[in-house]
């Protein structure tokens, strides 16, 4: 609707409204985490609930915005069997911080709302911490062989913080989100990791293997995310009203007995589940080859979402 203004008034008015939207949602996200902090346990179910329908009206908001200065061709496919009442963990490969969005605006009503695991250190950060921990985002504290080897006490913490979390989300049905390669794909990252792939990096399979071993899952999404048409780091693109194509692509994997087994004491299961997420990350990678050179497959949605209303 207003792409046809120059890019430096775009990113004015996506700075603007994003700000709106987090002022707005995220300030109701911090009051409601607040009021769970108080002794007032019968009230904690409302509570989430307002929360949770907060955190979605802030995704959609958010999207509305993307489609009021840009215009996008979104390329869609996911599986058919997709359900709000299963548990599912996906997991997806990470290039902007726009990902976030995408994958929240794009599935809503389509699956659970999502749990991304996050750092311990964030939950200091202003209003962010509180809000994450107000709907129930689970923070792992990750300890380096160094520090455990000075206080061996510590050892499998990060662990039991894990299965706290996975055994909550037992009670109502969960996406838990994972960006398996850990940090945002960029080319010096990908040299200095010096990854087998052209456009990722490499997985990690640890957390998703205890995840799979903590809690019963309905099906794995392996999610393929790509803006093929724009060079420049997706989130800049769209603040300049300047992104134009999104793909998501998601498989559904079944969850089989191989999948599930002791990854941290078990060293034949590591190196299998370790082969065997490779392996996805592979085929990832030549799909994303295939979406760079100019390959188009898919559903296109014309995105005619409003802003928020």
């Amino acid at each position: 609707m207003l792409s046809f203004l120059p890019g430096p008034l775009l990113a004015v008015i996506n700075l603007f409204f994003i700000s709106l939207w987090l002022g707005l949602w995220g300030g109701l996200i911090f009051l409601g985490g607040l009021l769970k902090l108080l002794p007032i346990s019968p009230w904690r179910k409302l509570i989430n609930l307002f929360l949770h329908r907060f955190y979605q009206a802030w995704t959609l908001c958010m999207r509305g915005t993307l489609a009021l200065t840009n215009r996008i061709e979104w390329q869609i496919e996911l599986p058919a069997e997709l359900d709000t009442k299963h548990w599912y963990l996906l997991i997806s490969n990470h290039l902007s911080w726009l990902d976030i969005v995408v994958l929240t605006s794009q599935l809503h009503r389509r699956i659970p709302i999502g749990k991304f695991f996050l750092k311990q250190e964030l939950i200091w950060v202003p209003f962010l911490g509180i809000g994450a921990w107000g709907l129930d985002m689970p923070f792992m504290k990750r300890y380096s062989k160094a520090f455990l080897a000075k206080y061996p006490h510590l050892k499998g913490k990060d662990i039991d913080a894990t299965r706290a979390a996975c055994a909550h989300f037992r009670h109502s049905p969960t996406t838990v989100i994972n960006f398996v390669e850990g940090t945002r794909f960029t080319p010096e990252k990908q040299q200095h990791q010096q990854a087998p792939y052209q456009h990722l990096l490499a997985p990690k399979a640890g957390g998703i293997a205890f995840a799979l071993n903590a809690m019963k899952f309905d099906a794995i999404l392996n999610t393929t995310l790509c803006y093929p048409d724009n060079r420049e780091p997706a989130m800049p693109a769209a603040l300049k009203g300047e992104l134009k194509r999104v793909v998501l692509k998601i498989e559904a994997i079944a969850v089989t007995d191989e999948l599930i087994g002791d990854y941290f004491d078990d060293a034949a299961f590591r190196h299998q589940f370790q082969q065997q997420l490779n392996g996805w990350w592979q085929a990832k990678d030549d799909q994303l080859s295939e979406l760079l050179a100019g390959g188009n497959t898919g559903a296109t949605i014309t995105d005619s979402v409003t802003p928020c209303k």
